[in-house]
């Protein structure tokens, strides 16, 4: 991707960050359980700092644990901007297809390909973070740079992730016992 075009998508997610929050749109901030299985043993994705290499500590997602979830709605993004779902596929609920996909990226970036999104996974895709500093929302914006689109992406002053679902254009926390998505 040219550097033009990381700007184009830069300033494209920051007017859609500034947007969301003039427009005052609300973001439920209840949170779950905390998860079950996760390294971290936070209830949703967390990190700290620029955003970055910073998903070395997520719980595992995949066909038995944290299947009906917003993390696996983002697992789901992150195939999708990869190339390796459509996004018709991304509904929240790691089948069979997402767990084909899944052993697909994993062994393209040599990675051994179980199926599972755990901490090797999860720490590959972090570097793909790009970090787009803090905004007047107050929120650290950036995206997933993906080989096929980008996935928009903020977290909070607490280090809890959100990522953009575009249809309906809404941010949704990236929770391991809750979904929303689709």
């Amino acid at each position: 991707m040219t550097t033009r075009g990381r700007n184009r998508i830069r300033n494209a997610l920051i007017a859609t960050g500034l947007t969301v929050a003039s427009l005052g749109v609300a973001v439920t901030t209840a949170a779950p359980a905390v998860a079950d299985g996760s390294y971290s043993g936070r209830a949703y994705v967390w990190g700290s700092g620029v955003l970055g290499a910073d998903w070395d500590d997520e719980g595992a997602n995949n066909v038995s644990t944290h299947r009906v979830s917003n993390v696996t709605c983002l697992w789901q993004f992150v195939l999708q901007t990869d190339g390796y779902l459509n996004i018709s596929d991304v509904d929240g609920v790691f089948g069979d297809q997402t767990h084909a996909a899944t052993v697909r990226w994993q062994q393209d970036r040599g990675l051994t390909g179980d199926g599972s999104a755990g901490r090797d996974t999860w720490a590959r895709a972090g570097n793909r973070l790009h970090d787009l500093g803090v905004q007047p929302d107050g929120w650290r914006h950036g995206y997933f740079n993906g080989s096929q689109s980008s996935l928009p992406l903020r977290r909070s002053s607490g280090g809890n992730y959100q990522f953009w679902d575009a249809d309906p254009g809404v941010w949704r926390s990236a929770a391991y016992n809750t979904r929303s998505c689709r």
